[in-house]
């Protein structure tokens, strides 16, 4: 196989959480434009619909709150409708509620947990009988920074950031046997609706960008070769690994 087959994605079918904002976004985005048929799954329609109106390509979506596992079953269903079952799962919902442990709360704890850690399982489970099928599939967890750093006020949210890194280990032992290839990406600190709170501050920003080899925070642009590599055959024998694209951040 030469190496532009083997990046090929050209007729997979992808279904993207947290798609109408962030890295779910510019990942949806990202594969449409590479050819895959694309839905895109978040609560807010009105983005979802933004976003599936600028993107080229084929795409759609399916406008529902995650958090609420009654509804993965018909979330499935509804997916599946439009392009058929998804080759390619990317698990980017997520949220972070940036509480000092002192302040943490029972219902803002489950609801991280329930975001950031059951639903991409419960998600997967629900969408690995298809792609054991057809030998072939293809999950991408987000993970974090803090799946091995420790940050202020992000106990809950890096709790269940290192359960996404042990998640996909276990995903990938029990699932890569049917050609499933499950990986995680780590990123560092990119623009984005979480990271806000960075990048509209010069002393953290530039204390961030200095914590990398590279000298600079990431763009968004920056995880496009790694998203295309773990959802391709490229990555045919990588599977339960976490790839951190943070510019050595945590080689540090």
């Amino acid at each position: 196989m030469n190496t532009e087959e083997l990046f090929n994605l050209r007729g997979k079918v992808a279904c993207v959480t947290g798609a109408s904002s962030g890295i779910g976004k510019h990942t949806a985005t990202l594969l449409a434009n590479n050819g895959v048929k694309v839905v895109g799954v978040a609560r807010n329609q009105d983005l979802l619909n933004d976003w599936a109106k600028e993107t080229e390509g084929h795409s759609s979506f399916v406008s529902v709150d995650l958090s609420k596992r009654s509804l993965i079953k018909d979330t499935v269903k509804k997916v599946t409708e439009i392009y058929g079952p998804p080759d390619i799962l990317i698990n980017a919902a997520g949220i972070n509620t940036r509480e000092h442990a002192d302040d943490v709360t029972f219902d803002n704890w489950d609801k991280t947990i329930e975001i950031n850690l059951s639903v991409p399982f419960f998600l997967s489970q629900a969408f690995v009988p298809e792609m054991q099928k057809k030998n072939w599939g293809r999950i991408i967890n987000i993970a974090s920074l803090q799946s091995r750093r420790a940050f202020p006020s992000g106990i809950s949210y890096g709790a269940s950031k290192g359960g996404v890194e042990q998640l996909t280990r276990a995903m990938a032992e029990a699932w890569s046997s049917h050609g499933i290839m499950v990986n995680s990406l780590a990123p560092g600190f990119f623009p984005t609706e979480l990271t806000k709170t960075v990048f509209s501050n010069p002393v953290l920003f530039d204390k961030h960008a200095k914590q990398t080899c590279v000298g600079k925070n990431g763009c968004l642009t920056d995880l496009d070769g790694p998203i295309i590599f773990l959802s391709s055959d490229a990555s045919k024998y990588v599977t339960g690994q976490i790839l951190f694209v943070d510019g050595g951040f945590t080689a540090k």
